[in-house]
């Protein structure tokens, strides 16, 4: 993640799509989010196999990743992205399951597991960012494929699951738990935090291009609100102490939405988009570590990965691809500031549905 996006837009502006293709292109990483983590998760549920088919994923992936470098065109291009991501974006709701099994009754650690995804994501970003100032950016795909290959190493030095397959969930549960209006409430909120989410994933260096800003400095901008990730996840289970779910969401949703407001505006101002930047801890860090929490309360152990399925595809998948592409028209019809004023507005509909909705999880007793 941390080689991909901070670059991956930048790599097809240079070669030579428009800004509606870069949108289509970029949107499919969350595209394929909608069905891959359904699909993962319920294999993962029926067989119990989690880390076989997180390494199935990791090969699989990486090798579809490599007809990047039959340089396809457009289509061709697209083709490959949906294909490399059905199974690349099958890993991390896998290994979400997999972490809170293991944790079992200290779920309140996982942000302490969960930030070394953001010291893997900084790393990243600083060491392709430096390479990028010395090489084009046509060479990317060459920088990114050790990555792919350490993923899929890695991937065989986790220790097998034992391989118990869930009980049978009661008749009619799974459909109970989606329909229950605080759990509407929920996936709206996440699904409207994705979609101001788009023009950041899509749009957020070609912003910073357009602004005079190198590709180290753009890495590390990037770098800085995964950094801000890490202090929040360190500190999270304390928020989760002194504070309910729906406060921790509403003042997240707030502190995204001045964000969007910041870069859109104040872009030129170094200490301003510093500052922009630092609230990536509120915007990415806080509500995903509730919500991740959020899932298992409601879930629970007969639905889990299929309520992990849900919260990554209908949220990151359909929000993600959807700020995407409507990120896309504005930039390609306004400018790219449009764009994040478009991921304000969207902040301001989902604090009003997470006012008037949202409701805590019951609490889980299964380990």
């Amino acid at each position: 993640m941390g080689g991909l996006l901070p670059y991956w837009s930048l790599y097809l502006e240079g070669q030579g799509f428009s800004y509606l293709q870069i949108a289509t292109l970029m949107a499919t990483i969350q595209l394929t989010k909608i069905i891959a983590p359904s699909v993962w998760g319920w294999l993962g549920d029926r067989s119990g196999q989690r880390v076989r088919l997180v390494r199935f994923g990791a090969i699989t992936g990486s090798l579809f990743f490599a007809g990047v470098f039959l340089e396809p065109g457009f289509y061709g291009l697209l083709l490959v992205m949906l294909a490399f991501t059905f199974f690349w974006n099958a890993i991390l709701p896998l290994y979400e399951v997999i972490t809170l099994r293991t944790l079992g009754k200290r779920k309140d650690k996982y942000g302490k597991v969960r930030l070394w995804g953001s010291v893997g994501f900084i790393g990243a970003v600083a060491l392709i960012g430096g390479i990028l100032e010395w090489v084009p950016i046509q060479k990317l795909p060459w920088l990114l494929l050790p990555v792919f290959v350490g993923i899929a190493v890695s991937a065989f030095l986790v220790p097998s699951d034992r391989g118990e397959r869930k009980p049978a969930a009661p008749k009619g549960s799974l459909k109970a738990i989606v329909t229950h209006p605080a759990v509407v409430s929920f996936f709206l909120m996440n699904f409207l935090l994705q979609v101001s989410h788009g023009a950041y994933y899509t749009f957020f260096s070609i912003h910073l291009a357009q602004h005079g800003y190198g590709k180290l400095s753009i890495g590390l901008l990037w770098s800085l609100g995964v950094l801000a990730e890490i202090g929040l996840f360190l500190v999270m289970h304390r928020l989760s102490r002194n504070f309910s779910v729906r406060q921790i969401a509403i003042g997240a949703l707030t502190l995204t939405m001045i964000r969007w407001m910041l870069i859109a505006e104040l872009t030129d101002v170094v200490a301003v988009l510093v500052f922009a930047q630092l609230l990536h801890a509120a915007s990415y860090g806080a509500l995903h570590a509730i919500s991740v929490q959020y899932i298992q309360g409601f879930f629970g152990q007969h639905h889990h990965g299929q309520g992990q399925a849900l919260y990554s595809g209908l949220t990151f998948g359909a929000g993600g691809a959807a700020g995407a592409w409507l990120s896309g028209f504005l930039v390609d019809g306004i400018s790219t500031a449009a764009a994040f004023w478009g991921g304000a507005v969207a902040m301001m509909v989902a604090i009003v549905i997470t006012w008037r909705g949202l409701r805590p999880p019951p609490k889980d007793d299964n380990a």
